[in-house]
Parts: C-alpha cells; sequence; structure tokens
C-alpha cells in the first residue's frame, strides 16, 4: 500500500520506476560525439576555410595571405558570373521540373501498380545496376547515339523524319539537361516511391467511395500526401546539378557553362581567392533554394 501511495505523491519516483533503463542525460551526449567530430572535422571547418580563403588575395603565381573584398566586389559587379550563376539556376529548374513529373510516373506505377514485393525489388535494383559504373562513362555513352552521325540522327532521317541531322541533340544545353536527367532521375523516384508506400490505401478507396474521379484522387489525396517526397527528391536534384561540372563540359561542348565549371577553371589558374568567393556564393544560393522550400515541408515525415 506505502508503494502505491509513493508513486502517487511523487511523480519523479513514478517515473524512474516505469523507465528504469533511462540513460543519463550526458550519454546521449557521448552518442552523438562521433557524428558531430566527423561533421566539424570534414565540413564546418572546410567551410571555414574556404570562407577564409575567399578574403585572400592573390596574384598570377601565389595566394597572398591578407583580408580584401576585391574578389566579392569582382564576381557581384561581374556580369559573367552572374549570367553563369543564371545558366546553373536554369539548368537546375528544367532537371527538378521534369525527374519530378517522370520520378512520379514511375514512383506511382510502381508503388500502386506492381503488387508483387520481389517485383518491387527487382525493379530498383535494375534502376541501380547504372550507378555501378561512372557517370562519364555513362555521359560518354550518349556521344555515339545523339552526335551527327549517331544512331539517332540515323534512324530520323532513314525513316524520313528529318531531311538532314541536326546539330542540335549534341553538344548543346539539350544534351547536357538530358544527361542530366538520364543521371539524377531515380534520386526522385526512390523519396517519392518511399512517399507513396506510406499512404494508407484506404483514403484512395474512401475518396473512390466518395465519388471522386481519379484525377480528383491524385490532386486532393496522391499529391499533397507526397509533398515531403517532392522535397526530398528536389533537395537531391538541386544539390547534384548545382554541384555537377563535368556534365557541362563534356556535353555542351563548351557552349554552355555553370558555376562549378567556373570554379574548376579558376582554380586551374591559381586563382584560388576568387574561385572561393564563387564557392560561396553558390553555397548560399544552393542553402537559400533548400531553406526555402523546406520551410513548407516537413520531410522528417519521410525520414
Amino acid at each position: 500500500m506505502s508503494t502505491v501511495s509513493d508513486a502517487v505523491t511523487n511523480p519523479s519516483k513514478r517515473s524512474r520506476r516505469r523507465h528504469p533503463n533511462k540513460p543519463p542525460g550526458w550519454l546521449a551526449y557521448v552518442q552523438i560525439a562521433p557524428l558531430t567530430l566527423v561533421l566539424t572535422l570534414f565540413l564546418v571547418l572546410p567551410l571555414i576555410m574556404v570562407l577564409i580563403v575567399s578574403f585572400f588575395d592573390y596574384d598570377s603565381f601565389r595566394v597572398i595571405p591578407d583580408f580584401v573584398l576585391t574578389n566579392y566586389k569582382e564576381m557581384l559587379f561581374s556580369a559573367t558570373i552572374w549570367r553563369t550563376l543564371w545558366s546553373t539556376i536554369r539548368f537546375t529548374l528544367y532537371v527538378l521540373a521534369i525527374t519530378a513529373v517522370l520520378g512520379f510516373l514511375v514512383a506511382y506505377y510502381v508503388a500502386f501498380y506492381v503488387r508483387r514485393p520481389g517485383v518491387k525489388t527487382l525493379f530498383f535494383l535494375a534502376c541501380a545496376v547504372p550507378f555501378l559504373t561512372s557517370n562519364i562513362i555513362r555521359m560518354i555513352s550518349w556521344v555515339p547515339y545523339l552526335g551527327r552521325n549517331g544512331l539517332l540522327n540515323d534512324a530520323l532521317v532513314s525513316t524520313g523524319v528529318i531531311d538532314k541531322p541536326l546539330d542540335m541533340l549534341l553538344y548543346s544545353p539539350f544534351a547536357v539537361i538530358l544527361v542530366y536527367v538520364y543521371l539524377y532521375t531515380l534520386f526522385m523516384v526512390t523519396p517519392l516511391f518511399n512517399s507513396m508506400m506510406r499512404i494508407d490505401k484506404s483514403l484512395v478507396e474512401a475518396a473512390t467511395d466518395a465519388g471522386a474521379k481519379p484525377w480528383q484522387i491524385m490532386m486532393f489525396v496522391i499529391l499533397p500526401l507526397c509533398r515531403s517526397g517532392f522535397a526530398i527528391g528536389a533537395v537531391f536534384i538541386i544539390t547534384l546539378v548545382m554541384s555537377d561540372y563535368v556534365t557541362v563540359r563534356l556535353m555542351s561542348g563548351g557552349q554552355s557553362a555553370s558555376t562549378v565549371l567556373l570554379i574548376s577553371n579558376q582554380i586551374s589558374l591559381l586563382q584560388y581567392p576568387a574561385a572561393c568567393a564563387n564557392a560561396i556564393l553558390l553555397l548560399v544560393v544552393v542553402m537559400s533554394a533548400i531553406g526555402a522550400m523546406l520551410r513548407n515541408v516537413d520531410i522528417r515525415r519521410s525520414l
């Protein structure tokens, strides 16, 4: 009887009895210490170094430790920098829109029409097989297909669809966007599929019983419940496209530019402070886009 009365009058004692194995508070800090150390050494400190070097001066042969604003002034008042940044943003928006549509269609089919779990697993394994090879090899494989004398032009000419080969298929913005979509669509499919598999099928059945048409179910049931999947996929697409320069270099033939390609060229010319300043600008743009998106979507539901 005294035990019951003590539990009622002393809530802290009652909570200790309910959770006898609850770890002490300091243990949580010990558990996150290794991850914190890794992030500090390999993320925070490098970013701080990039920020510091962006204020250094330089000449044709060396980097001069100093505190100058020249790099940021030249960057902010350079029309070339802003045109290059807009080109990068434009590529990202195109790829984001296309992969969102393709990713949604593929994920919807697999989630709602493929019934067997083994077939779903086989489908994702087939999608993951290309990732066993290098991205560069996968890019180069498009050259004999899209070239002026490539397979696609030969097929179009032989069937009479066009009179002469098209030059815009290769070494053009079209080729860059096509390869981006080819490389990164799976990063949109996976989070959307994860979100769709969490949807309670009874909601779809209830909407059908209430007389909702298929497009109404899609617009008012499926799409709202896939917002977190779209957000996670968009984070992947934005970071991957805006940090990629090999695709632009190989597939545009020098006719397109990106901010990361500009940074790469500055590094090759030993202009490290200017490259760091452009990297900070790109980081701010990417983090602003992701932050604005995550403010409206709670991605923790899909994690």
